[in-house]
């Protein structure tokens, strides 16, 4: 399990910190906001997936769509409190966690 989370991790720090810097991030300090914000929600989502998955596997479709609403939520409020560059910060949460996450369900279709 720690290979899935450690691989999770950083591929949603490829596709965020890149999301970012598509939407025109470009300040360090901001970008390494990014990258904390990821680091505070990605490890426990991926954990409680999977946890959920393996002993209540009918119920882990919808506890992924509470754990990725509880991501966006949490982003948001980490951007909006602490970010110079994101004026959007609810809607950047969202779109970069969709890129995200339909990055990472692309990735996992093509290979499995």
């Amino acid at each position: 399990m720690l290979i899935a989370l450690s691989l999770s991790l950083a591929l949603t720090l490829l596709f965020e910190e890149a999301f970012a810097l598509l939407r025109g991030l470009r300040v360090r300090s901001e970008l390494l906001l990014v990258a904390l914000v990821n680091v505070l929600t990605n490890p426990p989502l991926v954990f409680i997936h999977y946890i959920t998955a393996l002993y209540l596997p009918m119920t882990a479709p919808f506890v992924l769509l509470i754990l990725e609403i509880a991501a966006v939520i949490i982003e948001w409020r980490c951007y909006y409190h602490y970010s110079d560059q994101i004026h959007h910060p609810f809607l950047f949460s969202l779109t970069a966690n969709l890129f995200s996450f339909g990055l990472g369900c692309l990735i996992n279709h093509l290979i499995f």
